[in-house]
């Protein structure tokens, strides 16, 4: 078989795992699907699978590199503090519709990294602003959805800066096949098996009721105190439309949420962060009262600094997730430049929005609920890593007497 017969029967394997297993879409639902325009040939699969799986209406929205430059490149200043809001109000009409949401990522990790960082942000924030209505279905799990990717030339060109762009193409499209475990025989019943192991963890989580999780680690000493009724997940979840779905492809964590004004301690990152067009490496911060009082970057800090800047929750924790080191994509070796790839290597936590399913009975849980018990609100979730080969995790109880959860970036329980 050639190379090209070969990717092309990975990208049929792809699209039937968004829509079956990613999405796990019902007949008669629409689906709102968004996409760089080179993923073209994988939003024709998914398309067409969707329409033979009985949906309703598949409504795609592309984006394209050189039109998102040509605004940074020539628009006018004010501008930026403006967003397509229309369009995201009407997807959040679309989600409470009960329609079902698609992302396929794969744009340039880097593209906007020679814009005026200060347009970035200001467009950034505008757009937040403006995507939150659309957003709140998604992390309050309204709605069943899927992130998933697509090996563009740029991305390629970014993470094998030293390949030809055939071979780096080729080299990416590899790892993103490897990764969504379409290189298997029956994708659909290895994302089932998968889901499996990752449930019995969450059980084995759930089962101890830590209030706490202490990391340790080479520059971190941090403790994450959790929210109160927290609740793992991890794998595929059932939405709150009842509709079982696997948010992320690829996925290897398990997560919960922490309590907004618990978190004590410094941490250090473990990769690069990939925001805005920008990398901010190394980073370091302090937490106090839950708090980020000090930050600081060896690159990347003034984006840092202004992400932290974007309001009054973007300085505490929204998530905590746990991925041991042996994972598929930490020993694959490679730096996706890409969060839905990277924050699958290695230990996370997320400045930002809360997720609301991290709560027992979090969907009759109302914003105040969610506020008292510790959940985090605001208009960015930004993951960073902070996981390694040499994380030691506790769990703490309630009494103080601590659980090993990690050691040496491994499970230490057989869960």
């Amino acid at each position: 078989m050639t190379q090209a017969a070969q990717n092309d029967r990975y990208l049929d394997r792809l699209a039937q795992v968004a829509v079956h297993t990613g999405l796990n879409l019902q007949p008669g639902q629409d689906l709102v699907l968004t996409a760089p325009i080179e993923a073209l040939p994988l939003v024709r699969r998914i398309t067409a699978a969707a329409y033979a799986a009985g949906a309703g209406v598949v409504t795609p929205i592309f984006s394209d590199p050189a039109i998102t430059l040509a605004r940074f490149q020539h628009g006018q200043d004010a501008t930026f503090d403006c967003a397509a809001d229309w369009l995201y109000q009407g997807m959040a009409k679309a989600y409470a519709g009960g329609a079902a949401r698609l992302a396929i990522v794969g744009d340039d990790p880097m593209l906007l990294s020679e814009q005026d960082p200060e347009k970035v942000a200001r467009a950034s924030k505008a757009n937040a602003i403006a995507y939150k209505p659309a957003l709140e279905k998604i992390a309050n799990f309204d709605i069943n959805w899927n992130i998933l990717s697509y090996p563009s030339t740029a991305w390629a060109s970014r993470m094998f800066p030293d390949l030809p762009q055939a071979e780096a193409t080729q080299r990416l499209a590899d790892a993103i096949f490897a990764a969504s475990r379409v290189t298997l025989d029956d994708p659909v019943a290895a994302w089932a098996a998968h889901n499996d192991a990752l449930r019995q963890r969450t059980r084995w989580l759930n089962g101890q009721r830590f209030s706490a999780l202490h990391f340790r680690s080479d520059g971190t000493d941090l403790t994450v105190g959790l929210a109160d009724g927290h609740e793992w997940h991890g794998g595929a979840s059932t939405a709150n439309n009842g509709i079982t779905c696997n948010p992320n492809i690829p996925t290897e964590e398990v997560f919960t949420t922490p309590h907004a004004a618990r978190v004590e301690g410094y941490v250090r990152s473990t990769k690069p962060l990939s925001h805005q067009g920008s990398l901010i490496d190394q980073i370091e911060v302090r937490f106090t009262g839950g708090q980020i009082t000090s930050a600081r970057a060896a690159r990347g800090e003034s984006v840092l600094q202004k992400l932290l800047d974007t309001d009054a929750g973007a300085r505490r924790l929204g998530e905590v997730a746990l991925v041991p080191h042996s994972s598929p994509i930490s020993q694959s070796g490679l730096l996706f430049l890409n969060t839905l790839f990277d924050e699958n290597a290695a230990c996370h936590i997320a400045l930002g929005q809360c997720y609301s399913k991290c709560f027992e009975n979090g969907a009759q849980l109302s914003g105040d609920q969610i506020a008292a018990q510790g959940g985090n609100s605001s208009m960015i979730h930004v993951d960073w890593m902070i996981g390694g080969a040499d994380t030691d995790i506790d769990g703490i109880l309630p009494d103080g007497s601590r659980v090993p959860v990690f050691r040496k970036g491994e499970w230490a329980n057989a869960a």
